[in-house]
């Protein structure tokens, strides 16, 4: 599957500091330490709806790790999927009288779209769950063939499922204990009560073919996947038993990431199957939920059919830490175009101070978890320093433009 366009990365002198982040695993923030590569899987999209702006913000936090991992010197190998075969997306389909293959196509194209205007750097490989059918059938079927994984006691659909207890430390990435773990379970695509089960926190690997549904033919007999193994699947081949982030927004931590690392370490016994598990928090709409049951979504499509900047909604989503939970309002967004417009007004200056040690305030506070709104704050007292003062003592014709080149590198936002 073909990614969006990338954009050139300024290089920016200096040394920055080691990149730390939270890891819902370990319930800490501490180093990352990738080698000459760094490997990151993030989730993708269900193409059933446009981007809103919950994916904006998750996907941006993960651009930025990006970004920083680049500033460091380390190629990035990231991965993401595009989950276009899913009960959700056929259902959606199924609502509007819709193909559900045109359905995902037509929304993975506004993807595309919202996330190059965003100026989020694409993955290397992006891939869908249709085209790696193969690989994720092979997968359960290795599974199958070592016991962690068995078929539903159904003789008209003998659906394969993965014995939740074939991995070590079950629970580690959500921390969920059992009783939590049983009331999100069924809020989250899972089956408790399907019979023929062993566990009802066993989860599906492969759904035998039911008349009217899609299906492809595999060993397996004829199905489709379940959600959480496309994911294992897709990592594994492309970034080994062990990689460095795995990425989502927070609702993702259980059970999909939980399910998804236990099907991957069933299979390679490497554990833990990502060295930092992050998740990113929810966007609400003024103090509410936003969620597509509530009919509250705000989509990029629309905002950018509006003309509004893309670059000031990647600031106005900057302006919260990316682990928090927070709401978008009108408020944030005129101060995010505010705080584009300074910025611009003040890199156009032929002069400027050294932006030297603001640079390295912006490195700190991003290494620091993202602390965004930190970095944000030091590009603001450089600007507004420009626009104060209108010239001084020492001030450089190449400021602004060095200024502007870590703007772009690091926050993504390009001021020229």
């Amino acid at each position: 599957m073909r990614a969006w366009s990338s954009v050139d990365v300024p290089r920016v002198p200096g040394s920055p500091p080691p990149l730390r982040l939270h890891d819902t695993a370990g319930g800490d923030i501490r180093p990352t330490t990738p080698g000459s590569t760094a490997r990151m899987y993030v989730c993708g999209i269900t193409p059933y709806d446009a981007t809103h702006l919950g994916h904006a913000a998750t996907y941006l936090a993960f651009d930025l790790i990006h970004r920083l991992w680049l500033d460091a010197g380390h190629d990035v190998h990231y991965v993401q999927n595009v989950t276009d075969i899913d009960d959700p997306l056929l259902e959606r389909a199924e609502r509007d009288k819709d193909d559900w293959v045109v359905l995902g196509m037509r929304e993975t194209a506004l993807f595309r779209e919202d996330m190059a205007a965003l100026r989020i750097l694409p993955p290397r490989d992006f891939i869908g769950a249709v085209e790696a059918m193969d690989e994720i059938s092979e997968l359960v079927g290795k599974l199958l063939a070592s016991g962690a994984a068995y078929r539903a006691d159904d003789a008209e659909f003998p659906d394969v499922y993965h014995d939740h207890t074939a991995t070590r430390d079950f629970g580690y990435v959500s921390r969920y204990d059992e009783a939590r773990m049983r009331e999100v379970f069924p809020q989250r695509g899972g089956d408790p009560d399907r019979p023929g089960k062993r566990d009802p926190l066993d989860a599906l690997l492969w759904r035998m073919a039911r008349e009217g549904e899609p299906s492809w033919t595999s060993d397996l007999g004829e199905g489709r996947p379940g959600w959480h193994v496309e994911c294992a699947a897709i990592a594994l081949n492309r970034l080994g038993d062990q990689y460095d982030v795995q990425g989502g927004g927070s609702d993702l931590a259980f059970p999909h990431h939980e399910y998804g690392s236990a099907h991957a370490e069933a299979l390679t016994g490497a554990h833990p199957l990502a060295r930092h598990y992050c998740h990113a928090g929810m966007i609400g709409l003024d103090g509410e939920k936003m969620s597509k049951s509530k009919g509250n979504l705000v989509f990029v499509s629309r905002l950018r059919a509006d003309r509004v900047d893309p670059l000031a909604v990647r600031l106005a989503l900057m302006g919260g830490h990316w682990r928090t939970d927070r709401s978008w309002t009108a408020d944030l967004l005129t101060g995010g175009q505010a705080r584009l417009h300074r910025w611009r007004d003040a890199v156009a200056a032929p002069t400027g101070p050294d932006p030297e040690d603001t640079i390295a305030r912006v490195r700190a506070h991003l290494a620091d978890d993202l602390d965004t709104p930190g970095a944000l704050a030091a590009i603001d007292a450089w600007a507004d320093e420009v626009l104060l003062r209108r010239g001084g003592d020492g001030w450089a014709p190449d400021a602004p433009t060095r200024l502007a080149d870590a703007a772009d590198a690091l926050l993504g936002v390009t001021l020229r």
